[in-house]
């Protein structure tokens, strides 16, 4: 694959590793992948209250009888205003396990689906000397990206980091970071040579 400048011109050539970029997509073992790290991030503190657990009186509200209305119990019935919650949520877990080497799997299915449809850029580094949004500007529009973009980095980089952070649609993570949810949200990957080297030799075991 061809490595560009942050200029947007040609530079080297690079071979990328087979066995994590030359994989044909599965897309089940995606599917439990992301489906697991989405349910993984879920706090679970979602509560509501039963009639029983409700403060307030077990007076009967008016007679049984006689008065013409509905039959009503007391006020932490379901059916009125403040009282409880049929069947409402409780504190759970909603904590899902996978095997690694399924999640090793869908990692690389989704980064051999970047470079298959031709949504991955390579630069040789990306280093700013000062945080600033429109630096990072010209370099995504050197490179023609005018999408999504998930940027790899070899260490963290808070220069590029900050210059990112006004930009919407653009996410950097180092690349020990990459993770399936990220790599499906962005359509467009860049990453730096030393991070595509760390991800061969992280993820390639």
């Amino acid at each position: 694959m061809p490595i560009y400048s942050l200029e947007g011109e040609v530079v080297d050539q690079i071979e990328l590793s087979q066995a994590i970029f030359g994989l044909p997509f599965n897309e089940a073992v995606v599917h439990q992948a992301m489906a697991r790290q989405l349910a993984n991030r879920r706090q679970g503190t979602a509560s509501t209250k039963t009639r029983g657990e409700v403060r307030g009186s077990t007076r009967k509200l008016y007679s049984q009888k006689g008065t013409g209305r509905a039959r009503r119990g007391d006020k932490k019935s379901p059916l009125l205003r403040g009282g409880g919650v049929v069947f409402g949520p409780k504190p759970r877990i909603y904590h899902q396990s996978l095997p690694k080497k399924m999640r090793r799997l869908a990692l690389k299915c989704l980064l051999s689906a970047k470079v298959r449809e031709g949504n991955i850029k390579l630069v040789q580094e990306l280093n700013l000397e000062k945080p600033k949004t429109k630096e990072m500007i010209n370099v995504l529009s050197s490179l023609g990206v005018d999408s999504s973009a998930l940027i790899l980095t070899a260490q963290s980089t808070p220069n590029v980091v900050k210059s990112a952070s006004n930009l919407p649609e653009v996410k950097v993570l180092p690349a020990a970071l990459v993770n399936v949810l990220d790599l499906l949200s962005y359509k467009m990957l860049i990453a730096t040579v030393p991070a595509i080297r760390d991800i061969e030799q992280i993820w390639g075991k």
